[in-house]
């Protein structure tokens, strides 16, 4: 099968939609289809190799009409079998342009929008979540859970961990993009509520995003810098998934988080604010009952306390993972979705 994606993301960040991406091209490759991708050149280091990549300008309007010839021309050269869009803009794009009958359009839904009117006029729609499929409004709409590689390598490099991780503490990670919507704001003053019951607590945060001196500054203002630090972006957390006694989900909006996905495959216990993902596969004591930080906080303190009864808990949930979500499970239900009548 040919497949060409489109990801509508304008080459700024590296988030949960372009991981979705590269990793379902890859796997999809993998299982022996021809995959072509079409994104902003600045993704294209982060594709392998044996894709074929096709650079546009996406940072451009959806209305642009230089956008969308560039994108017709490119498909009709590839002439697929399936285009799949990637996200409300690029559904928008590809739901308007006139393509062969014998191009099925598809596209992802990965987050929670005010109207999913540019997936109407799609063949098929996919939603990353149970809570986002349940409001598509969609005739041949379908269900496929974010996936990622997995090994089961927890191996780290040298000087992976901040100095001040400790083994011999409780140590909790997060982790993201340092934008407003991740709620690393409120977790930090969530954490400096648990350090009243856990004072040698420790909590690192892995990212890059524009609010890296905004939290900088909080954790120093509230004399947090023994108890939190800001790790900046490291590549597979894999291996600190395994050391870590618990993984804080803090943001107030997901589509269904890789934070989740990766934590669960390497059977860390998580808790997190109530978001599309979370809400589905973690047991009750695991959310907080709202994004305020005391929330947060009253449940990763309820956490610590009883750490090996949350893990049991969430035992179906690791396993539910390893069966569910990886790449190559992704994969293989967004074939099924391509192959439904």
């Amino acid at each position: 099968m040919k497949v060409a994606m489109i990801l509508g993301t304008p080459g700024t960040g590296w988030g949960g939609m372009e991981k979705h991406t590269a990793e379902l091209a890859a796997a999809l490759s993998t299982l022996g289809h021809e995959i072509h991708v079409l994104a902003h050149e600045s993704y294209r280091p982060r594709f392998a190799e044996d894709l074929t990549f096709h650079p546009v300008p996406i940072n451009l309007g959806r209305r642009n009409p230089w956008l969308r010839h560039r994108i017709r021309r490119i498909l009709e050269q590839i002439a697929p079998d399936v285009a799949h869009a990637q996200g409300s803009k690029a559904a928008d794009i590809l739901g308007r342009l006139r393509l062969p009958a014998n191009c099925q359009t598809v596209g992802t839904l990965h987050g929670s929008k005010s109207t999913d009117a540019p997936f109407r006029r799609l063949d098929k729609v996919i939603a990353v979540s149970q809570s986002l499929y349940d409001n598509l409004s969609h005739p041949h709409r379908f269900l496929v859970f974010n996936g990622t590689e997995w090994s089961g390598d927890r191996s780290l490099p040298p000087g992976f961990w901040p100095p001040n991780w400790s083994s011999g503490h409780l140590n909790a990670i997060a982790a993201g993009r340092l934008e407003p919507v991740k709620g690393f704001e409120s977790l930090i003053l969530a954490w400096q509520n648990v350090l009243e019951r856990f004072p040698t607590a420790h909590l690192t945060i892995f990212g890059e995003g524009s609010q890296k001196d905004r939290l900088g500054s909080l954790i120093r203002e509230r004399a947090l810098t023994s108890a939190i630090t800001l790790a900046g972006a490291r590549g597979s957390l894999s291996g600190a998934y395994g050391l870590a006694d618990l993984t804080v989900i803090s943001s107030e909006r997901e589509g269904f988080p890789y934070v989740l996905v990766e934590a669960l495959l390497e059977q860390c216990p998580v808790v997190s604010t109530p978001v599309s993902g979370c809400t589905e596969l973690l047991p009750p004591k695991a959310i907080a009952r709202d994004h305020s930080h005391p929330a947060l906080a009253e449940c990763i303190v309820s956490a610590f306390s009883s750490l090996e009864e949350l893990r049991a808990q969430e035992q179906k949930a690791f396993v539910f993972a390893r069966a569910n979500l990886t790449a190559r499970a992704m994969a293989e239900a967004t074939l099924e979705a391509y192959l439904a009548a």
